[in-house]
């Protein structure tokens, strides 16, 4: 088990060697979530790295990843446990075929470890070899208000209620990251328990970092096009603005398809790397993005 940083500049240094390019600000508040065991929520713009966020902690750390995948319709069951039915019932009928057992210790035993099924929240309370484990709990604004008000509870004890067996306390509170696309407001209750920062869309020379980190076979010159080029493009009108992990793939295709530099050709061959959505693509059609293109390299 890695040692918790000492400072900030351990926190980015940390993440960077496992290849996330951090700013001040957020190694900031990363070191600081650790420090005081404080819940860290994420907030910003889809792709702009949010949830790698918890993915370099777990490799940096060497603690085991723990992801609670957020939607509409979550409930506590689904994030806590649930029951082996399928098991139980097999056991009701082994125990009938049996000639019977005795009511009470049937029911002791079907509503017992054996047949429980951890889910996310309850697996981040159990012990972890290595130590505490980092829980994600990501996209939360998919979820509904019923949702946040439970996580708000396990969240300030880091305790689990199961009526069966009883309370279920973590031994080592886990590293909690939550994450938000702002699709919704969620509830300053919530908030409050954490420490906040909004993820924003990265200045070029930071992303000309990540590109160089996550995409390295991209040659230096393709790459300052790439990334001149998306931080125009977020500029316009657009449904879903590319985000950062938009332009490390974008970098990746056109290193796949051995382009040295960028085009109008290849950029209208490869829009479908960065623009998620139709009409986006379609204003990128023809003249325009040839305008964009001269505009970034006019800046680089």
């Amino acid at each position: 088990m890695t040692q918790l940083p000492a400072s900030i500049d351990a926190t980015q240094t940390m993440l960077g060697d496992v290849g996330y390019v951090a700013g001040r600000d957020l190694s900031t508040v990363v070191f600081l979530a650790l420090k005081l065991g404080r819940p860290l929520f994420l907030e910003g713009e889809a792709g702009v790295g949010k949830t790698e966020i918890a993915k370099a902690l777990a490799a940096s750390l060497d603690r085991r990843l723990i992801r609670l995948q957020c939607y509409e319709g979550l409930d506590a069951s689904s994030a806590v446990y649930e029951w082996n039915f399928a098991a139980q019932m097999v056991a009701i009928r082994t125990a009938e075929a049996q000639g019977g057992a005795e009511r009470a210790a049937l029911t002791r035993e079907l509503f017992s470890e054996d047949y429980l099924i951890s889910r996310p929240l309850l697996e981040a309370m159990r012990p972890q070899e290595g130590g505490a484990p980092i829980l994600l709990i990501d996209e939360l604004d998919r979820t509904d208000e019923p949702f946040e008000a439970f996580l708000l509870e396990a969240l300030s004890d880091f305790a689990v209620t199961i009526p069966e067996l009883g309370t279920i306390t973590a031994p080592e509170p886990p590293i909690v990251i939550l994450t938000s696309n702002r699709t919704r407001e969620v509830h300053d209750a919530l908030k409050r328990r954490c420490l906040y920062h909004w993820v924003d869309y990265p200045s070029f020379e930071r992303e000309m970092e990540i590109v160089t980190a996550r995409a390295p076979e991209a040659a230096e010159t393709l790459s300052r096009e790439v990334v001149a080029f998306v931080q125009k493009l977020r500029g316009e009108d657009l449904f879903k603005k590319p985000g950062v992990a938009e332009t490390i793939d974008w970098a990746k295709c056109l290193v796949a398809l051995d382009a040295v530099e960028l085009s109008p050709a290849v950029i209208a061959d490869t829009l479908g790397a960065i623009l998620k959505y139709q009409d986006d693509i379609q204003k990128l059609q023809g003249s325009e993005a040839k305008r964009l293109l001269d505009a970034a390299k006019a800046e680089l």
